[in-house]
């Protein structure tokens, strides 16, 4: 029996222009109104989910920064996860062998050191954007996570150089193609949804879970239910190869599956062409 249902956002519940389709925000409420727990899972910060949320007039939990922050539907915290000061410290002030832009987020919001006016397309829904600043002035005790922002192949470099110097100090994962994030160690989507399991006497099993990168990999493996999106990076579906794949986020495909579950729960499901 399922009674909670987790969504990322983009590549999954949004659609590829990073806006909410219809059909998928009317499957939400129906599964609302089913009794079922709706949980937005996400690497995007709390300030720009409290918008999203109040305009989808949607009741949902709220697993923000990649796992680092859990807050109820009235907006009360229920977990905090931050970098390690040393760790923050060490990924701001030392120099990357890289071109990538590096972005920092705290309670405050998000924070880089040179205009990326391409980087707000995805946030034009919410109308959230970044502050200009020396990021070696922030201080490091505050850090939820770092990212940083490239073509795939630059960032793999870096994510080497990362693995290097860090080691088991932080957990370093893509959110996107195009996006690296060093979290706090042992934090992900995965563990915070069990967290909030626990927290409404659920267990995992009891979850279905959505997802496309591989910040969602954990949330994925760990819920009852997980379904990867048919326009997923590959190293995910790799990595769970034994979990069905649906179709294109641009399709909407979360809502054709949802529609499909809740009218006929028990008949095995085909993905849209």
């Amino acid at each position: 029996m399922v009674r909670l249902a987790a969504f990322d956002m983009d590549g999954t519940l949004l659609l590829p222009d990073h806006q909410l389709g219809q059909q998928t925000l009317a499957s939400l409420h129906a599964l609302h109104q089913r009794g079922i727990h709706l949980t937005l899972a996400t690497g995007r910060h709390l300030l720009e989910m409290q918008i999203l949320r109040q305009k989808m007039i949607l009741p949902a939990w709220l697993i923000t920064g990649n796992g680092t922050r859990i807050h109820d539907q009235q907006g009360n915290l229920l977990l905090a996860h931050d970098l390690p000061p040393q760790v923050a410290e060490e990924v701001i002030h030392s120099h990357w062998e890289t071109r990538a832009s590096m972005h920092v987020f705290n309670d405050s919001g998000w924070f880089t050191d040179r205009p990326q006016p391409a980087l707000l397309a995805a946030h034009q829904m919410s109308g959230f954007h970044y502050q200009l600043r020396d990021l070696k002035t922030l201080p490091a005790h505050q850090v939820t996570k770092i990212c940083f922002v490239d073509h795939h192949p630059s960032l793999c470099q870096l994510k080497t150089q990362l693995d290097a110097v860090l080691g088991e100090q932080a957990n370093i994962c893509f959110s996107a193609l195009d996006c690296l994030e060093v979290l706090p160690k042992n934090c992900n989507k995965g563990s915070a949804l069990a967290r909030l399991c626990d927290h409404l006497s659920l267990t995992l099993a009891e979850c279905m879970a959505f997802g496309d990168a591989m910040n969602d990999r954990e949330m994925l493996a760990q819920a009852g239910h997980g379904f990867i999106m048919g326009n997923a990076m590959a190293q995910l579906k790799a990595a769970l190869p034994h979990l069905p794949v649906l179709g294109h986020c641009e399709t909407q495909a979360v809502s054709h599956y949802l529609n499909h579950w809740l009218a006929t729960p028990c008949l095995a499901y085909s993905p849209e062409c």
